[in-house]
């Protein structure tokens, strides 16, 4: 009777264990609205203001709504996908390869797989470089209010990835997602500070200027071919900003059920579209209308804003806060799955799977697993190492975001509901989505095409 009560309690998702035998998931839709602004308002709202510079008064403002519309269509199709034919009672994917090798394949869940880890890695290389460039811009500011504004206050890069660095090495302790609900809401409240201080910047300078600056086509290149590296690129960070499909399920498998995870999960993406497009929007274009043609690269740190300093310095250390807790949002994916991948690989190995009990003075207790200290260690020093080889912040995001916004956001969402939902080809249906899809593509490769050419530029220069 005893083993009997026991099974309907794991079956039913009742007691301390959901239906599949795991720790009960706890997150709800506000947890999971702050999971998603922190992956998404980050470094990529800062460049918005340079791409709609770049793409002018009529595409800048079309391309950011029009991402946010491919972002909501990916997000709900996406969401269906966290559980296997009934959104109830199926069996559940974890992971965003564990539902492309459900409904398309091994083959294909190895390039998903692929692409995904390294959309995730390249992310997490991109907050080092903008740890750096924040870090320094604080330096800067307290400089040129010291100094004059033409005063030459140049200050390096590499210490401070190394202290991010050093810093990622601790917080990579966090044992998983699960635990990391705390770090996304002041990494969430961040996002908004910074974001506010931007735009209230942007506002205030228009205002003074007594004009909106800028033109219908953007700022004007030496010659064509050189406007349309700059557009692609502006295409490419652009793209970088929305979506985040690459932990969509991630985020969905925190989520308590009932309500089914998947409704929760379309709420909650709704949430979080909406509030990133206003920001999205509010800075890229009054980041445009106070600079113009001048438009930095990165808003807060590029010094079209030199005072108040103290404010500048400010909105610097919330965007350093931010990142701290958006390495982590990325990051710890791979970490889960090279931990459940050595975990069956190696199951007698006691580097691998023990734990250990540790105690600091004036800290809670927690355990440590030596393999993890390895690895996740090993993993934060490779993106620091490469962040300091390739420091370009507007290139890297575009090249980050070409690669993973048709392939992640469209490609394999929309495969994925074709067979969920039995779509027959050559349907209206199938057309439609076939149609979106190309279209994201064609978008995804201008984007990759014009920021490899910016790094590639950087890098001979």
């Amino acid at each position: 009777m005893a083993v009997q009560n026991s099974l309907q309690i794991a079956r039913s998702g009742t007691g301390d264990y959901d239906d599949d035998g795991r720790a009960k998931r706890t997150g709800t839709t506000r947890s999971a609205v702050a999971h998603i602004i922190t992956a998404t308002i980050g470094a990529g709202v800062l460049s918005l203001a340079w791409s709609t510079s770049q793409l002018g008064w009529i595409a800048g403002p079309f391309f950011l709504l029009f991402c946010a519309f491919v972002t909501g269509v990916s997000s709900f199709l996406l969401s269906d996908c966290y559980r296997t034919l009934d959104p109830v009672t199926g069996k559940r994917n974890y992971t965003y390869m564990d539902a492309v090798r459900i409904y398309l394949g091994n083959k294909r869940t190895w390039l998903a797989g692929f692409l995904q880890y390294l959309s995730l890695y390249g992310v997490t290389v991109a907050y080092v470089i903008t740890t750096a460039t924040c870090l320094r811009a604080i330096l800067k500011s307290n400089c040129y209010h010291k100094e004059g504004h033409q005063a030459p206050c140049k200050y390096g890069d590499t210490e401070y990835m190394l202290l991010f660095g050093l810093v990622q090495i601790i917080m990579s302790f966090i044992p998983d997602l699960h635990n990391m609900a705390w770090v996304s809401v002041v990494a969430a409240i961040m996002s908004f500070a910074y974001s506010s201080i931007g735009l209230g910047l942007g506002i205030k300078t228009v205002i003074e200027n007594g004009r909106i600056m800028g033109s219908l086509t953007g700022v004007p290149a030496a010659n064509i071919s050189d406007k349309l590296w700059l557009i692609f690129q502006a295409i490419g960070d652009v793209a970088f900003a929305y979506p985040y499909s690459v932990i969509l399920l991630e985020i969905e498998d925190t989520l308590e059920s009932p309500p089914p995870e998947n409704k929760t999960m379309k709420k909650a993406s709704m949430i979080a579209i909406l509030i990133t497009t206003f920001f999205y929007l509010c800075c890229g274009c009054f980041g445009y209308a106070a600079f113009g043609n001048q438009t930095p690269g990165n808003l807060l740190t590029g010094f079209g804003f030199y005072e108040p300093y103290w404010l500048i310095d400010f909105a610097n250390a919330c965007i350093v806060l931010h990142l701290v807790g958006g390495y982590q949002i990325f990051c710890q994916p791979i970490y889960g799955a090279v931990d459940r991948w050595c975990s069956k690989r190696y199951p007698n190995s006691g580097f691998v799977n023990n734990f250990y009990q540790m105690k600091l003075p004036w800290l809670p207790a927690f355990r440590i697993n030596l393999f993890r200290i390895c690895f996740r260690t090993a993993y934060v020093i490779s993106t620091t190492g490469l962040a300091i080889l390739f420091p370009y912040f507007n290139q890297v995001l575009g090249v980050l975001g070409a690669l993973g916004f048709w392939p992640l956001a469209i490609y394999f969402p929309v495969e994925m509901y074709f067979v969920q939902r039995k779509i027959e080809a050559w349907s209206r249906k199938w057309i439609v989505l076939r149609t979106f899809s190309f279209i994201c593509f064609l978008v995804s490769l201008l984007g990759l095409i014009g920021s490899l050419e910016g790094i590639i530029s950087e890098k001979l220069s």
